[in-house]
């Protein structure tokens, strides 16, 4: 009989992006979302608060020609002396440089060596991090107060520390990584432990002429490393059209007029009444594992039915909510599911490299976790995190609309 493996849920969230085509997309769930208003709502919000804005508040764009990119950022390869003294070497993370060792093998006199041993999330979390120092942001958005520090990338998304000198632990694409914030007079100082005696330190600090975040990257082993110092500059999404060259003659106002638009944050949100809602079909596995597609459909459904909207079943017309589910079964018989919830609308939309407006697919909203528990209770379990997500969905939709 196989063992029962404990419930473990993990979500993740954006929201917000163009997808260019429409029936594609409504059986895809890799996709990469542009997030910037729910950024620019969190930030709206912490604003509107009474707390006194900080220093490092605001949003800010990279200046790449100011800031610094070394050839070669990370760890180094960590040798050790191999105990078997075989003078074989073990696997590497893919997150260090290499430039001070390689392959493996005796190094003179020395004898044998190996490179460090280190567990799949150790490994996961030394490239997760490297990738993100050595690709820093392109524009943040920094909401700044006592209790905590909300760091908001142009892809929407967040990450929240609390500054009080204590370790905690946030999620990069489903791992873990412990973090510990701290201010240091007007700086704050940010150490993610990577693995055992490996940091990564971020420092935020904000000149005022000219006015600037700058922030220093700095890979910590045995108290040094390699770093990098990136400036960024205050900045908006709306600002980036001043950078472009002024036009022969000046713009028509009926042609302003067609340029104006609703900036406010939730404004794709504001009027949502009427929704549909289409559940693909669960595989096999999924059905073996407690998962049942009418089930979902009429989950989802009495929610929103009992938030107040009008909904209408199996339906992709105008705004919709749509959910996806992959299950597989372990060996030991534990199932393991990706479950996705987005809430899509059509519109019409000027892109740069057509000469007429198209129809596009947009993504609102979009939560989605991976689950893993024994069959018996797996399909309670989605069902629950699927509810959640369309709790939240109607919160945002409410707030919208106040």
């Amino acid at each position: 009989m196989p063992n029962a493996a404990p419930d473990v849920f993990v979500m993740v969230y954006r929201r917000v992006g163009v997808l260019p085509s429409i029936e594609a997309m409504k059986r895809s769930f890799a996709v990469v979302y542009l997030a910037m208003t729910a950024a620019a709502a969190l930030l709206a919000d912490a604003r509107a608060a009474a707390q006194p804005a900080s220093a490092l508040d605001g949003v800010w764009a990279l200046n790449r020609s100011l800031s610094e990119f070394p050839r070669e950022m990370g760890f180094d390869v960590d040798w050790i002396a191999s105990p078997t003294g075989d003078g074989q070497s073990a696997g590497s993370s893919g997150g260090g440089r290499g430039r001070r060792g390689s392959g493996g093998g005796a190094r003179g006199s020395a004898g044998p060596f190996s490179m460090r041993r280190e567990s799949y999330e150790d490994a996961r979390r030394v490239q997760l991090v490297t990738a993100e120092a050595r690709n820093p942001p392109a524009r943040l958005i920094v909401v700044d107060t006592p209790a905590a520090v909300t760091i908001t990338n142009e892809l929407g998304q967040s990450r929240s520390l609390r500054p009080d000198g204590k370790e905690q632990s946030i999620e990069v694409e489903a791992v873990p990584i412990p973090v510990t914030t701290k201010r240091d007079g007007d700086r704050l100082v940010v150490a993610y432990h990577v693995e055992q005696g490996r940091d990564v330190r971020y420092t935020y600090s904000r000149s005022a002429a000219p006015p600037q975040l700058i922030v220093e990257v700095q890979f910590l082993e045995h108290g040094e490393g390699d770093k990098a110092r990136r400036v960024y500059e205050p900045g908006a999404g709306a600002d980036t059209a001043t950078s472009r060259p002024a036009a022969a003659a000046p713009a028509s106002p009926a042609s302003q007029a067609r340029e104006t638009f609703d900036a406010r944050p939730g404004a794709e949100l504001r009027g949502l009444k009427n929704l549909g809602i289409l559940v693909e079909d669960v595989s096999a596995e999924a059905v073996a594992c407690g998962l049942n597609h009418d089930a979902i459909e009429t989950a989802v459904s009495q929610r929103l039915t009992a938030a107040g909207f009008a909904v209408r079943r199996n339906s992709d017309e105008d705004t919709y909510l749509y959910v996806n589910l992959m299950t597989t079964t372990m060996p030991n018989g534990t199932c393991v599911s990706r479950y996705d919830a987005f809430l899509y609308t059509h519109a019409t939309a000027n892109l740069s490299y057509r000469d007429q407006p198209v129809l596009v697919q947009v993504s609102l909203m979009h939560r989605g976790g991976i689950g893993s528990s024994a069959a018996t209770a797996h399909g309670a379990a989605v069902v629950r995190a699927l509810e959640s997500y369309v709790d939240l969905f109607v919160t945002q939709i409410r707030d919208a609309n106040r």
